[in-house]
């Protein structure tokens, strides 16, 4: 045995046994797979030494995997061929320099191949049945046919007749069993009455003596079942062309800041987190990151359709594809490669467009039974035909039973939910919502409760500071600048509010060193003589703080369920600054909608109850559960599911992850944790809770497209299995050729696929 390494992907082949082999330049090359072969192929060069590694690393990135489109359980490292019905695997997640689909463009040629041998077979096929003295049943007519056919069938047809020979020998019957068995009963049936004639009873023979042939119905079975793949492969690339899009707004190279100041382009591969990164006016910003220095505003409507660029300064995340509109910025990596936000955004669509939603068990129930009963059924019609059906009864029969053998073809109930899913998951990833799990999706339409958690849920979970008091004789910018001297020196959210408002003041950043953090009570430093000290009023007040000229405003703000953070000098208190987490803009209304539409909308938070009350009020919601741990957040969402409700749960942080895995629907913020959006199955970016409405409306619209495309396909079958095995025969004397069988099968996977691609257009 002589083991090699596939030139193209890297994979260990056996030379001696591998089906894909090719000589060049007097080198044997083993290829694992049909698409390996092709494409060295195209660019043998590509694929040699010293080019060999970066072309397979280009081609099948490091961590790829792969998955077949109908079996989406089926996951493995490298690609190949489906083991259950033979398909071809593709990337789990696109990858952009993926080059042509060989498969699509394999399927396309034979299509096209088979459609100019079946043309003039079609037209000789139906003169020998319906004008027989035409050519009086010529031997040489009828060996054209069968010299035209048979490419069609066997080339043409071959990777149909694979996976027909996969599922049977898998165990696994599906849409190819049919299709197989179709095709090879019409041009088996053909091939013996061509060859062997005297093994057909002489009864069977038509006006001239000799039985009908069905090369030309073989023929348009295959030309017409590759149509329909064709246009399913179609359909997909379209999907994964839009999400290669995604990925290519990234930039190719970033500009790297050295630790002498020197600066140069590398690529984009080679920028590593905790790299700094200069990004100038105009440029687009590499890879995620955090802003170090700098101000501008960025364009990110790549990843959230917002319209109008967004301001940035010290502090603030950027992500890599988003624009930098105005300012130079000096940002420092944090997430690159696959842990960037751009391409988790990608990896999620991708993720959604495989799920199977729970609808699909009623696909996948009906096809265990499917087969067999087709099978059964074109077993009785043939029976009845044969035996009391009229001359020439085997050849009636054989046309009964091929005819149902491909009109009861399973494609258009194999499409339906997954085409829906994938068009729907596209269609909402360019709203901003992402879908990782169809699951979660059917739940969100049938949703009638929503818990939603406050911070950076309802709230942007930011806080900002919404008013100042200065005690007499002090000034305002003075304090906040202080204020803000000693917040530099620390990461507490009340600190960087502090800070964000010096900066809207354009106040100096004051060097205050020696600044001392008291856990749980605030910052304490020496400034110009005097003891400076920035916290809670709790620790002012242990300190001996006189806090009585700012009495009044601190009731005020406690009223208010609103935040504190207080400024003394020495033993006077100089000046009290109110921080409040401000909501979102479409918390409110996205409350109403969803109150309107007849879901109850339940609060559940962590924070205390003043504030929880103060923010449920502002929004309209009545049901609140303040001081809630994740426990028991989980808790109460599986009390509401025990009750018989379909449960949503909506939050953003580490907290709310275990809730969001446990809700039959759970739903992240971008703007939160990591945990909160792996638990979650559906993620809307930016924060925006108004995304909410627009996911449900999504949600809806994808059920309604399943239950129709489902609709359609069952209704095919139901019509087309009768008609096919002649039940109208008796009556009106009308039959069902094995052609109109395969044009009308096909015809239900065009309408199954038209139908899930108007939910391109769908409105949100």
């Amino acid at each position: 045995m002589t083991s090699v390494r596939d030139p193209v992907c890297g994979m260990t082949v056996d030379l001696d046994t591998v089906p894909h082999r090719l000589l060049h330049e007097g080198t044997t090359y083993g290829f694992c797979h049909a698409g390996c072969l092709e494409k060295f192929r195209r660019d043998p060069a590509r694929y040699l030494a010293p080019n060999a590694a970066k072309a397979a690393e280009d081609l099948h990135p490091a961590g790829t995997t792969w998955t077949c489109p109908m079996d989406p359980e089926v996951v493995q490292d490298h690609p190949g061929d489906c083991p259950k019905c033979g398909m071809a695997l593709e990337p789990a997640v696109p990858i952009l320099d993926a080059g042509p689909d060989l498969e699509l463009l394999s399927m396309r040629r034979r299509t096209i191949a088979g459609a100019v041998l079946t043309a003039p077979l079609l037209v000789l096929g139906m003169t020998e049945h319906f004008a027989p003295q035409a050519f009086g049943g010529g031997s040489a007519t009828r060996t054209f046919q069968a010299l035209l056919a048979t490419p069609v069938v066997l080339w043409c047809g071959w990777p149909l007749l694979k996976r027909a020979a996969a599922s049977v020998r898998n165990g696994s019957a599906n849409m190819f069993t049919l299709i197989g068995m179709g095709v090879l009963a019409a041009y088996g049936y053909s091939l013996v009455v061509l060859l062997a004639p005297q093994l057909i009873p002489d009864r069977l023979g038509g006006d001239h003596g000799a039985p009908a042939l069905y090369f030309e119905a073989a023929a348009t079975i295959v030309t017409l079942a590759l149509l329909g793949q064709v246009l399913e492969l179609s359909a997909r690339a379209r999907t994964s062309d839009a999400l290669r899009a995604l990925l290519s707004r990234a930039p190719s190279t970033a500009r790297r800041m050295g630790n002498d100041l020197s600066e140069r382009d590398v690529a984009i591969d080679e920028v590593n987190p905790g790299d700094r990164l200069r990004v100038r006016p105009g440029e687009q910003v590499p890879v995620d990151g955090v802003v170090m220095r700098g101000s501008s505003s960025i364009d990110a409507s790549l990843l959230t359709g917002e319209s109008w660029p967004q301001p940035v300064t010290v502090g603030d995340v950027v992500y890599g594809g988003t624009l930098n509109v105005d300012g130079a910025l000096v940002v420092r990596a944090t997430g690159t490669g696959r842990d960037s936000l751009l391409r988790r955004i990608v990896t999620l669509v991708a993720e959604a467009q495989r799920s199977r939603a729970p609808v699909q068990r009623i696909a996948d129930r009906v096809s265990a039974w499917f087969v067999p009963l087709v099978i059964g059924c074109a077993a009785v019609a043939f029976a009845v035909w044969f035996s009391v059906g009229p001359e020439p009864r085997l050849s009636h029969a054989v046309v009964a039973a091929v005819s149902v053998l491909i009109v009861a073809c399973p494609c258009a109930l194999g499409l339906a939910t997954p085409m829906s899913i994938a068009v729907g998951a596209g269609r909402g990833a360019q709203a901003g919502i992402l879908v990782r799990d169809a699951a979660a999706l059917e739940a969100l339409a049938h949703a009638d409760m929503v818990f939603l958690d406050k911070t950076g849920t309802l709230t942007r979970g930011t806080p900002q500071i919404v008013h100042m008091a200065a005690a007499a004789g002090e000034d305002e910018s003075s304090a906040l600048a202080r204020a803000a001297g000693l917040a530099r020196n620390s990461t507490h959210p009340l600190s960087a509010a502090i800070q964000h408002a010096a900066r809207l003041r354009a106040l100096p950043a004051l060097g205050i060193e020696g600044v001392h953090a008291i856990p749980g009570r605030g910052l304490q430093a020496e400034y110009q003589g005097t003891v400076l000290r920035l916290g809670s009023r709790l620790w002012l007040e242990e300190c001996g703080v006189d806090l009585s000229p700012l009495h009044d405003a601190m009731q005020r703000v406690q009223q208010a369920a609103r935040s504190v953070v207080l400024l003394a000098s020495d033993r006077s208190v100089v000046a009290l600054f109110t921080a409040e987490d401000p909501l979102r803009e479409s918390s409110a209304e996205a409350v109403r909608t969803l109150q309107s539409d007849g879901i109850h909308v339940a609060m559940i938070t962590g924070d205390v109850a003043e504030v929880a009350v103060d923010v449920a009020h502002r929004v309209g919601i009545q049901d609140v559960t303040s001081g809630a741990r994740p426990e028991q957040k989980v808790a109460a969402v599986e009390r509401a599911r025990k009750q018989g409700h379909t449960v949503v749960m909506v939050g953003d942080g580490i907290n709310d992850a275990p809730a969001l895995a446990a809700a039959s629907c759970g739903i992240a913020m971008s703007t939160g944790t990591d945990a909160a959006m792996r638990s979650a199955g559906i993620t809307l970016l930016n924060g925006d809770l108004s995304r909410l409405v627009k996911a449900r409306a999504l949600a809806r619209g994808v059920m309604r497209n399943i239950r129709q495309n489902l609709f359609w396909a069952f209704a095919y079958n139901a019509l087309g299995v009768p008609l096919a095995a002649g039940i109208l025969y008796p009556l009106w004397g009308l039959g069902f050729s094995p052609m109109v069988a395969a044009l009308a099968m096909t015809f239900s996977s065009v309408t199954v696929i038209g139908n899930a691609l108007r939910l391109r257009r769908l409105s949100l």
